[in-house]
């Protein structure tokens, strides 16, 4: 690419910018956005700069869509708030939040007032209305109701190493913590997963499931057995 080329394309850039301000969108910097012509953008909404936005995307009114987020072929909702995060052919609806460092790929619709929070990844799924995800986990190749609390470190299993398989978690579900649940399986109506459980059949609404080994103290065991003692070298 030639000096001018570049000149070109940058002046190209800015005038896209420059439209959408004129249409009631906001931008930390006008020079450090970057919109595909193909791109709407509702009124209202906040740019942070080095924001990528391409293709088949629509952004609705008053969002905000944060430093370093990237959006292909997507439709966000009215007042979403994208923070850090990668969207790539899905739907995000309204009053939700998303990040930071969040990745929803493709074949993804989250829902209303959802939260998809840092370091989580959506696959493939449906996200309920009002349902979180707070942070660390994969949600992938599922069904998920709304309501539904899906704890730190939550793993959908949905590989087996040769096929994907799907699971389902019902409304108002509560999936404790670095749980994981080996597709397929079908996680009942306000049903309660205890934290640390490998879940591989389905839990019936409103049940416990616990799915783990009972825990042992031995008492001494430490002393007995001469460990963390330092030994000078």
């Amino acid at each position: 690419m030639t000096l001018e080329e570049y000149k070109e394309k940058e002046a190209k850039r800015v005038a896209i910018n420059i439209a959408h301000l004129e249409n009631g969108v906001e931008f930390i910097d006008i020079y450090a956005a970057y919109i595909d012509e193909s791109v709407k953008i509702g009124k209202g909404t906040v740019i942070y700069p080095c924001v990528v936005l391409e293709g088949d995307t629509e952004i609705g009114e008053n969002c905000l869509i944060g430093q370093n987020s990237r959006i292909k072929d997507s439709k966000i909702g009215n007042g979403t708030d994208i923070q850090s995060s990668v969207i790539l052919e899905s739907e995000v609806g309204e009053k939700t939040h998303v990040g930071p460092f969040a990745y929803v790929r493709p074949g993804s619709r989250i829902g209303n007032e959802c939260k998809v929070g840092d370091f989580v990844e959506v696959k493939n799924s449906n996200f309920g209305n009002g349902s979180k995800a707070s942070h660390l986990s994969y949600i992938g190749d599922s069904d998920v109701g709304e309501g539904v609390n899906i704890g730190c470190g939550v793993v959908f299993v949905n590989y087996d190493g040769s096929s994907k398989h799907r699971s389902n978690v019902a409304d108002g579900a509560f999936i404790g913590c670095n749980t994981n649940l080996v597709s397929p399986v079908n996680v009942g109506e306000k049903a309660y997963i205890a934290a640390g459980s490998t879940v591989t059949k389905d839990v019936p609404a409103g049940a416990l499931c616990v799915a783990r080994e009972k825990q042992r103290v031995i008492e001494g065991w430490v002393e007995k057995r001469g460990l963390l003692n330092k030994k000078k070298k």
